[in-house]
């Protein structure tokens, strides 16, 4: 069991930025693949990004790449979610995720989930 907790998210306005942070713990941070997903009142869990468990290979949303980018810190057992150019429409509560091996897109596959942290971006 793989335990995760997700901090960073706040109220910004449209156009700033924010760095969530999801520290791991519990077993061998690296055999796993870590993924952020997003929920908006009223909708579906959505995929953001997901990294590979070295880090070499990274996956986006189409909607975020170019704002959004995922990196892991496999010495600290924690991955990262750097947003920039923040809108409105990214206002969600936010998670992140492991799944052991390979990374996936779909939020089925992984086996772990965070609290989750809340974004709120006014526009």
């Amino acid at each position: 069991q793989v335990q995760l907790v997700e901090s960073g998210g706040g109220l910004v306005q449209a156009g700033d930025s924010l760095r969530l942070s999801c520290t791991a713990s519990g077993r061998t941070f690296s055999d796993y693949a870590m993924g952020w997903f997003r929920q908006a009142p009223g909708k579906e869990r959505e995929f953001v990004a997901a990294i590979s468990r070295s880090g070499g290979v990274t996956y986006y949303a189409d909607s975020m790449k170019g704002r959004f980018t995922i990196s892991r810190d496999n010495a600290k057992n924690t991955v990262y979610l750097q947003m920039d150019s923040l809108k409105a429409e990214d206002t969600a509560a936010y998670y992140c995720a492991s799944k052991y091996g390979s990374t996936s897109r779909g939020h089925r596959e992984y086996g772990n989930w965070g609290q989750g942290t809340q974004v709120t971006v006014s526009s």
